[in-house]
């Protein structure tokens, strides 16, 4: 019987990659918002040792491959990673796995809860065929640890922040958090300046008697790209304050993707080939519902 020769390109979108050594293929797993389980990482270093050289990579976007795998060993290795709740990756033209920083549930900066927004991202459109890969970024604020602007979708929390005069005692401390200069003292009082707020919280976080209040929202860049171009992801609507509009502003830039952009052409290139004034108008209708 001739032996099976390898589907390259349904190898590829399972996650396994080929490697310049014949016969070989480094695997790419899925881990949805930077998060395993001791479980998963016990399963991936058996893995590793049975079926690769003993050694995982660790990627720039908080993934991790297993290089070294045979074209034999294929089946087995996804059986064995199954059992320890382990699932490949994907590569090619599709939407990669969402990559996430600590949040809100760890974090004492984090405005959102950056790992179940991941999860249910990743649920929504993981591994959707596209013209070109597709790539999501969660971070918790406006210290932007993951980079969100380097992302064809980038979502950073931030927050709404309302002013509770009658609870303050005027001690300046939130105008002293603030990095945009938004708040200032004058005769003794906090004075705003709307205009410069960019929604990080930190007069939120800073208050010692609850003066501010803040709704937690979600600020949404589109087009960030990072490889042999570089182009900052831009901001092109106002802060989104719910998920499901946030749902239907990522499902409206992605349909516009498929629809608009040619075979293996990058979002942030399509966008500069047709011009942004029709995507505009598209999340702009999203975002208002």
């Amino acid at each position: 019987m001739a032996e099976k020769k390898p589907d390259y390109s349904a190898l590829k979108k399972g996650g396994f990659m080929r490697q310049k050594q014949k016969g070989y293929f480094s695997l790419r797993l899925q881990v949805v918002g930077g998060n395993l389980t001791a479980e998963n990482i016990r399963t991936v270093s058996e893995v590793a040792d049975k079926y690769g050289k003993g050694y995982v990579h660790m990627t720039s976007r908080q993934g991790i491959e297993i290089p070294f795998i045979r074209f034999g060993d294929i089946e087995e290795v996804k059986e064995k990673l199954a059992e320890g709740g382990v699932k490949p990756g994907v590569c090619g033209p599709r939407v990669r796995t969402v990559t996430a920083c600590q949040g809100a549930a760890v974090c004492p900066s984090g405005c959102i809860d950056t790992y179940a927004l991941a999860k249910e991202l990743d649920e929504h459109y993981f591994g959707r065929d596209l013209p070109h890969k597709f790539k999501f970024g969660v971070t918790g604020c406006q210290n932007n640890c993951l980079k969100a602007e380097e992302n064809d979708l980038g979502i950073k929390g931030g927050m709404v922040v309302n002013y509770k005069e009658e609870a303050c005692i005027q001690c300046g401390v939130c105008a002293k958090a603030c990095r945009e200069n938004a708040l200032s003292m004058k005769d003794g009082k906090v004075v705003i300046d709307r205009g410069k707020c960019n929604h990080c919280g930190r007069c939120v976080k800073s208050c010692p008697t609850d003066a501010w209040e803040g709704e937690s929202g979600y600020l949404v860049s589109f087009g960030g790209l990072f490889g042999n171009k570089i182009y900052q992801g831009e901001t092109l609507l106002p802060i989104i304050r719910d998920k499901d509009t946030l749902l239907r502003v990522a499902d409206a830039a992605i349909g516009f993707f498929e629809k608009n952009a040619r075979p293996g052409e990058r979002f942030r290139l399509m966008l500069q080939r047709i011009g942004e004034d029709e995507f505009r108008r598209v999340i702009t209708e999203a975002y208002h519902g």
